[in-house]
């Protein structure tokens, strides 16, 4: 850690989409995969204005576009297994939220929305085309998904990443994982230009 600072927030908060709760659209192996992370979680995009002060420094930001993000049950950062999680904007009427929890078997855990048009459309299914890392194998380089949303339209969602921060997390049992923040640029389809979350979890293997 370089250093703390303290922090203040004024932000006005313009919800441009309806509350989305990923578990109502969910399957149920899903929902059973997915319980070592919460039971609830609610999603909704906005602008953002206002301003950010970190130290003597600060940040003014103006109808920008960001996102809430609220969750409650057991989170269980050393045993949920792998997980990836994107909160991604290209403009008010497209952005997409893709989540995924990795089983130790292979199974995945997938929920999400696709905010187009002034809609919210669930995804149905989630593939994992390609992620890649560096050599450690635990901090990201890139993502490629393919998916199907509640319409049974496909769609690609690419990721570049860029700078990140990990986080650790061991368990009393000494498991450990990372979990690593960070932002990416996108590409959905056709649509460039997308900027955003990539957050991952990474079980580190003893």
């Amino acid at each position: 850690i370089a250093g703390a600072h303290k922090v203040k927030i004024n932000l006005n908060f313009d919800p441009i989409n309806d509350v989305y709760e990923f578990s109502e659209n969910m399957t149920p192996e899903s929902l059973e995969l997915g319980k070592k992370a919460g039971d609830k979680h609610w999603e909704q995009i906005a602008k953002i204005s206002g301003e950010i002060q970190v130290g003597e420094k600060k940040y003014p930001i103006r109808n920008t576009l960001g996102q809430r993000d609220h969750t409650y049950g057991i989170r269980d950062w050393t045993g949920v297994g792998n997980w990836l999680y994107y909160v991604v904007w290209f403009n008010e009427n497209l952005a997409i939220n893709p989540a995924v929890i990795i089983a130790d078997d292979g199974r995945l855990s997938a929920g999400g929305f696709l905010f187009k048009d002034g809609q919210n459309i669930p995804l149905k299914t989630i593939r994992i085309l390609d992620q890649r890392f560096r050599q450690d194998n635990i901090f990201p380089i890139s993502s490629e998904l393919e998916l199907i949303d509640a319409l049974n339209d496909k769609h690609i969602l690419k990721a570049r990443v860029r700078s990140i921060i990990p986080v650790p997390f061991q368990d009393n049992e000494g498991n450990q994982s990372i979990l690593i923040q960070s932002f990416a640029d996108y590409q959905l389809d056709d649509n460039k230009n997308g900027y955003g979350s990539f957050e991952i979890l990474r079980k580190v293997k003893k």
